[in-house]
């Protein structure tokens, strides 16, 4: 999809399809036609380039199946409190995708966060700080651990897994200690911490955000287009721009609709997805996302490269510990409280299912910052749902398992797709 033009790749025996396909399908130009973008589609996924399209098809199914069980759930307040349920494991899971694109695991982003919902905690009720400086000072310590965990992997060589396995228990215990006998910190309901799941825009506001992000949009992809062509190199033509905006106005002008027949548009949620795009644009338009990319394929290969691996390494995982503090801080603000158990149940193996559910691969190098929000919708869409059916929570677990499965079972599949279209297995 780079260029206005179709080039047909000729074989020896002259017909194109043979040269195609032994040619890798990324750089195979496409006509600027639908036609054109279902040829693209079916090679991508024969080549096992699979993308977002597993995970929107389960949304959809999720919401057929649970809207035809109880017609509450497309409701507008209920779609309106699932995005804010998910803000603060969305968090969290953005965090770790960082680390799974280096090919590791960060076990203890559950601790970091009920940690640092500790420290918000104690801080702005006991000691008396102001709540903005309360919720700086917990994300700093989020950044200081995770800096910690970095340097002990990086420098010292002890797996990341036992590093963060013991600050699973290690950070945890401090948590403990910080809350006390009482066990729980209850914070003003009315506050700078309340405001970041309490806020809601206005329908008109809502609409002013959905407009300035379309906008945005469409400046930045006929500014690189632009560029690209008067570089002589592929572009994006007219058609495809306009279609691909036409994607992307559609669930945003469609989720505001929806929002503003309720509250509006939760401060929570954009903020989660504020993220996720700036994360998303670091991994893809900067240096360090692509050394990124490059340390998870290939270590060493970085390494040879000239790429400073200790650092990324040290960077990825200081990033994750910050934004499960922010988790946190998101928990404590819909909770209006800390606890022992803030960050302790289930947000760890929730974080990690929605980024392997989103599309990030566990073995490394391949994954995007929108796995955190479209793995966060399917599981907080099925949380949503069995909440509304009544089902125990031991059904929820079940099916938040049978998904996480069939997600990893796709990964595999879609790297022997790679692998057989001598497209690296990575």
């Amino acid at each position: 999809m780079t260029q206005q033009t179709h080039l047909s790749h000729e074989s020896g025996d002259g017909t194109p399809e043979a040269g195609e396909a032994r040619r890798d399908p990324r750089l195979l130009a496409t006509a600027a036609s639908p036609k054109g973008w279902l040829q693209a589609l079916r090679r991508n996924l024969r080549g096992g380039e699979l993308g977002p399209l597993p995970v929107v098809v389960g949304l959809l199914l999720i919401g057929i199946v649970f809207q035809s069980m109880n017609d509450r759930f497309l409701s507008p307040q209920n779609l309106s409190n699932l995005t804010v349920q998910i803000a603060a494991v969305g968090l969290m899971t953005t965090g770790v995708i960082m680390v799974l694109l280096l090919g590791e695991i960060d076990l203890s982003i559950g601790s970091v966060s009920g940690l640092s919902a500790a420290v918000l905690a104690v801080l702005a009720v006991k000691t008396g700080l102001p709540e903005w400086g309360a919720i700086a000072a917990a994300v700093g310590v989020g950044l200081l651990i995770g800096l910690l965990h970095g340097v002990i992997f990086a420098k010292l060589g002890v797996p990341a897994f036992v590093v963060t396995l013991a600050g699973l228990l290690g950070w945890q215990g401090v948590h403990l200690y910080l809350m006390g006998a009482d066990g729980t910190i209850n914070t003003s309901p009315s506050g700078a911490i309340a405001m970041l799941t309490q806020t809601y825009f206005v329908p008109f506001m809502g609409w002013a955000i959905a407009g300035i992000v379309i906008v945005l949009y469409l400046i930045a992809v006929f500014s690189v287009e632009r560029r690209r062509r008067l570089a002589g190199l592929p572009y994006k033509p007219l058609e495809e721009v306009l279609f691909r905006a036409a994607l992307l106005t559609v669930p945003i002008v469609g989720g505001v609709w929806v929002l503003n027949q309720y509250k509006g548009v939760p401060l929570a949620f954009l903020i989660f997805v504020g993220f996720v795009v700036v994360l998303d644009l670091v991994l893809r338009k900067t240096r360090y996302g692509r050394m990124v990319y490059a340390v998870g394929g290939n270590s060493e290969a970085a390494r040879r490269a000239g790429i400073n691996v200790d650092l990324i390494r040290i960077s990825v995982f200081g990033i994750a510990s910050t934004l499960a503090a922010l988790g946190g801080i998101m928990l404590v603000s819909r909770n209006f409280a800390a606890s022992v158990s803030t960050g302790s149940g289930a947000e760890l193996m929730m974080a990690i299912a929605a980024a392997v559910i989103g599309g990030t691969s566990l073995f490394g190098g391949r994954g995007n910052a929108y796995s955190a929000l479209l793995g966060g919708l399917v599981l907080g869409a099925i949380t949503s749902g069995l909440l509304l059916l009544q089902m125990d929570t031991s059904v929820r677990f079940m099916i938040t398992a049978a998904v996480l499965l069939i997600a990893v079972i796709l990964d595999a599949v879609s790297r022997r797709g790679r692998k057989t279209h001598a497209r690296g297995g990575a």
